[in-house]
């Protein structure tokens, strides 16, 4: 088949950014025959992180990516998700993830580490022999014509494409010049830690995604490499004015933070010999991504706060999106990267805001707003939850 001249004019598109998002984006543009050159502002290409969570629209997306196997090799696949109030252990909900689950939503609900998610597409991405990976490099401005795209890195260095893809994360150089909006910090301060199955408490080795839900706080639990691990990460209302940032744990703020949670639950924040601290933020949904050839994605376009589980998701369907709409009209790349944004914006934005409402009056009501919580969901049947996850699960990579 010929190739487009868009696709046979020697210059790559450029993602910035080798995360989970920019490497799924890579994949999506090199199955539509683009080459593609990948900027990476870290000495090297890799994720941080602990573990995450992959719902059925997760797996979806691996597939169209051509990843799914890899991905379900690493994965953890669940019994259950689980929800328990912090306070006295009553169990709030609790969603069968098994054969019902699977045949409800076309895919199972798994867990897996961080590093193993992006190795899948990182190895993939080398495998096609078409994506290219620049380390030390930050993308500090961006400028356009009719032909193109060159991005200039912190060194003053020119790099040039058919188009730019910002996938640079929560603190997107690439929006900061487009958007310019204000981050929203949330004063939610977010720890995590990776603890071998050894020293994890016998009674919560659950295969299940677990949440244990207080006042002004939460615990999450679940296994990883086939329970070898186990993922802890503790979310609570700093007392403090938080900066958006990552910076070293201290156990004794974790601690200062969950005195009233009932023992079982409270033996989680006991486990961990370090923590990394997350004073999270998001920003207000917009309504423009993309400019001429250059969009955003992931968390670039649409950060979001963690209480959907959703974020890498959310990404892993933008870089499949992305590919089928510059797949249909590569002669004409602003046009296809547009209509790009506006099959995903409507999704993302009602992701943001699901997140923001679940984080208030779901996982951290207090008095009586969480005897109203525990009462409502309680009454829950799994079919009622499969219900009113349809419109987050159901969607496969074809509806994009």
């Amino acid at each position: 088949m010929e190739q487009t001249n868009e696709r046979a004019a020697g210059l790559p598109v450029l993602v910035a950014g080798g995360g989970i998002g920019g490497l799924a984006a890579a994949l999506a543009l090199v199955r539509q025959g683009f080459a593609v050159q990948v900027l990476e502002q870290s000495p090297a290409i890799g994720e941080i992180g602990a573990g995450m969570q992959l719902g059925p629209n997760a797996f979806h997306a691996f597939d169209a990516l051509g990843v799914g196997e890899q991905a379900r090799s690493r994965s953890v696949f669940t019994d259950c998700m689980v929800m328990h109030d912090a306070l006295d252990e009553y169990q709030v909900g609790r969603i069968p993830t098994g054969e019902a689950f699977r045949a409800r939503f076309g895919n199972p609900y798994a867990v897996i580490h961080r590093v193993d998610a992006h190795n899948c597409l990182l190895e993939s991405a080398l495998a096609t022999g078409r994506v290219t990976f620049q380390t030390h490099t930050r993308i500090e401005r961006v400028e356009q014509d009719a032909s193109g795209v060159t991005a200039f890195d912190q060194h003053g260095k020119a790099w040039r494409g058919v188009a730019l893809i910002g996938a640079d994360g929560v603190k997107s150089v690439v929006r900061q010049q487009y958007v310019g909006d204000p981050a929203r910090v949330t004063g939610h301060v977010v720890y995590r830690a990776v603890v071998e199955r050894e020293e994890f408490p016998e009674d919560l080795r659950w295969n299940a995604a677990s949440i244990w839900v207080g006042p002004h706080c939460h615990l999450v639990h679940y296994p990883l490499r086939g329970g070898e691990q186990y993922n802890v990460v503790v979310t609570f209302h700093s007392r403090e004015t938080e900066e958006w940032g990552v910076t070293e744990g201290s156990r004794e703020e974790v601690q200062s933070y969950f005195q009233d949670i009932c023992p079982r639950a409270r033996q989680l924040i006991d486990l961990p010999k370090s923590w990394k601290r997350w004073a999270t933020a998001d920003r207000e949904p917009i309504a423009r991504w993309t400019h001429g050839r250059t969009t955003l994605l992931g968390d670039a376009a649409h950060p979001t706060t963690q209480y959907m589980a959703q974020g890498a998701c959310m990404a892993l369907e933008d870089a499949v999106c992305l590919g089928e709409t510059l797949g249909a009209e590569p002669d004409d790349i602003p046009a296809a990267l547009a209509a790009y944004a506006a099959a995903r914006l409507p999704r993302t934005t009602r992701l943001q805001l699901a997140s923001r409402a679940m984080g208030e009056y779901v996982y951290h009501p207090a008095g009586a707003q969480r005897l109203a919580r525990n009462a409502w969901l309680g009454a829950k049947s799994p079919a009622d939850f499969y219900t009113s996850l349809d419109w987050l699960y159901g969607f496969g990579a074809g509806s994009a």
